[in-house]
């Protein structure tokens, strides 16, 4: 398919709506699409500054946004890929720019995506193809000392594994998740985001499971490259509300991260140590500084303190927004609003809505001891989302009250007009796709 003649007038959702008639699937894993449509564009992937790919099942943004912080800091453009998006497509591309870079304009973005869909003249091509390799030609065009990769799904046959020779590879807390492309167990699942490892190419990684572990460290040796693992190369502790890095160069005693939960020390850590790897990207202790509390990403324990929502629920409220839809993700979350119940005690509600595809039980079983209270909610205008009934089933095989209502506002409403001591504290969760609807009624969509 060509760009129609008055596409400088086409809106990027219709522009998007016409690349996601081109195949069949959302999803469909593999990467000879991806290295036609590459060479089609003279091999950009071939002409950027160094880059760091980022895979796992959780933590990739965070760490992602801890490293782009930093290295800002420290005065680098940046360029950053990262998906899925929230609101706007937009939000997948960041340029880097002399000062600070930023998203991608509409109209950028719209040119880039048209030259991608005119090379591939109508091919099959998934949307993820078709944007990754949009990436890749933003990022050849503008100039930048670094670029921040993450993989989309898995990383063996993502679209993001065509660069050969990254500066380094990093790889999250590796759990289960998306097993109907990835496999059933977690070392098969390892065994597709270790695959991102290239010969040669140091590689940092975090805490992992044994049998994950295990996977990891086979590949990095099959492919001779440089293993820095967590509570092995290097060490992150919490010390008196501070984190205190170390590995075999020194000791960094840096403030919290403002991001919350516990888990952002170890975030934060691995993207420490991702950088202490590559001593030819200079990073002084003020950037790490900078970075480890200048760092943001949306929807990750994200405290609401403006917008619509704070009117619905209940005054005083608390509202807290995270993308977790995974059992380890439930984790993470369940342990923060452990961590808020110790310093302010609130009766917690949870507002949940989920994909078809996720465990459901797995996720709502981290908060049964924290709430009995759950509201079920669709999540809308999305294909394959959870039914509410079936959300509703999985928090009562829990022993957990439940009770399903329209959408996010219907709940936050409804619990308005309930006689509460002490103003609740309210979780919604359970999918990126349930977080970008509510950024975007809140009206505070990221920027």
């Amino acid at each position: 398919m060509n760009a129609s003649s008055d596409s400088a007038k086409t809106p990027l959702v219709e522009l998007i709506g016409r690349l996601s008639a081109l195949h069949q699937k959302r999803i469909d894993l593999g990467l000879e699409r991806m290295h036609r449509l590459l060479e089609r564009l003279g091999h950009p992937e071939r002409k950027l500054a160094p880059v760091i790919h980022i895979a796992g099942t959780n933590g990739k943004g965070s760490t992602l946004a801890y490293l782009r912080a930093t290295l800002e800091a420290a005065g680098l453009r940046v360029h950053a890929y990262t998906s899925p998006y929230l609101v706007r497509i937009n939000e997948c591309f960041r340029l880097g720019r002399a000062g600070g870079g930023g998203l991608v304009g509409d109209d950028e973005l719209r040119a880039a995506l048209e030259e991608v869909e005119r090379v591939n003249a109508g091919e099959p091509a998934t949307v993820f193809e078709l944007k990754t390799a949009a990436a890749f030609h933003l990022f050849a065009q503008n100039p930048a000392e670094v670029v921040l990769l993450e993989v989309g799904l898995g990383g063996r046959l993502d679209s993001t594994n065509v660069v050969d020779a990254p500066a380094a590879c990093v790889i999250t807390p590796v759990s289960m998740d998306h097993m109907d492309f990835l496999g059933d167990t977690l070392t098969s699942i390892a065994g597709e985001k270790a695959a991102i490892i290239k010969h040669g190419v140091p590689v940092i990684c975090a805490e992992q499971m044994p049998e994950a572990m295990a996977v990891i460290e086979a590949q990095a040796k099959r492919m001779r490259a440089p293993l820095f693992a967590a509570n092995e190369s290097w060490h992150v502790n919490v010390e008196r509300g501070r984190l205190v890095y170390s590995d075999d160069r020194g000791l960094m005693d840096l403030p919290a991260p403002r991001l919350f939960g516990r888990h952002q020390f170890a975030n934060a850590g691995l993207a420490i140590a991702t950088l202490r790897a590559l001593p030819a990207i200079k990073v002084n202790h003020a950037a790490f500084e900078a970075g480890i509390v200048g760092a943001e990403w949306p929807a990750r324990m994200q405290r609401l303190t403006s917008g619509e929502l704070l009117s619905w629920g209940p005054q005083g409220s608390e509202i807290w927004l995270d993308g977790g839809h995974n059992a380890e993700g439930g984790r993470v979350a369940a342990a923060a609003l452990g961590d808020l119940e110790e310093r302010v005690s609130r009766p917690l509600v949870v507002i949940a809505g989920m994909m078809a595809n996720k465990d459901a039980q797995g996720f709502l079983a981290n908060f049964a001891g924290l709430t009995r209270h759950i509201i079920a909610v669709p999540i809308p205008d999305t294909e394959n989302a959870m039914p509410v009934d079936r959300l509703a089933d999985a928090a009562r095989s829990l022993g957990m009250r439940v009770e399903t209502v329209s959408g996010v506002e219907a709940a936050l409403r409804a619990l308005a007009k309930l006689a509460y001591d002490v103003p609740p504290r309210i979780l919604i969760s359970g999918s990126l796709y349930l977080a970008g609807h509510v950024l975007a009624i809140n009206g505070t969509p990221p920027a």
